[in-house]
């Protein structure tokens, strides 16, 4: 019995370490594995911490340009079922065209800077420590008025904005190809019960 065990043992502990080195081959596998791992255990993120990503760009001159933005918890990150957080900087001038999520609240932080939200028929300035509640289905858009980054962490109630993000990008080293007009608003009509932007 004791040596029947024995050769089960071995392989037993190797299997997480081949497990871990087949999906370190495609591109964003390490984190689904890596985040497997964590999904009972929570997770504690330093500030550049998280799934980096960077957008890709509207225009082949924007190729080398990058626009990144985190994505720190959800479901592949930290095994949230529910909870989405992510993190970006907006450039000086840089803004989030109006939108609307349709199934989930959002609060969005100001981590540093200072910009303009616009919330439903609403405006007003934010600066750093400042928050915007976003109840679902209503109207928001968000801009850079100040001369450094707006930092702003944002966090949903209801899981689905983060696909349509990993649709529009690519993780960060990985290279960048231009999204055509047309597979944006393919992207957008996919995922429009969640998330819906203005004309």
């Amino acid at each position: 019995m004791l040596t029947r065990m024995s050769r089960w043992i071995p392989a037993v502990l190797l299997l997480p370490l081949a497990f871990s080195l087949s999906a370190s081959g495609a591109p964003g596998e390490t984190d689904k594995v890596a985040s497997a791992a964590n999904q009972s255990a929570g997770l504690i993120l330093q500030i550049g911490e998280g799934e980096r990503r960077v957008r890709r760009p509207k225009a082949a001159g924007l190729a080398g340009l990058p626009d990144p933005f985190i994505i720190k918890v959800d479901r592949l990150n930290g095994g949230s079922k529910d909870l989405v957080m992510g993190y970006e900087e907006l450039a000086p001038g840089q803004s989030i065209r109006p939108h609307r999520h349709l199934t989930a609240d959002e609060i969005i932080f100001v981590h540093a800077g200072s910009g303009l939200a616009s919330l439903g028929d609403r405006e007003a300035q934010v600066n750093a420590g400042g928050t915007v509640y976003i109840p679902a289905n209503t109207r928001i858009s968000l801009r850079n008025t100040g001369e450094v980054p707006l930092a702003i962490a944002y966090i949903f109630s209801k899981p689905g904005f983060e696909d349509i993000q990993r649709e529009n990008s690519v993780l960060e080293g990985q290279p960048t190809t231009v999204i055509t007009p047309e597979e944006r608003a393919r992207n957008e009509a996919k995922h429009k019960w969640h998330t819906s932007y203005d004309e």
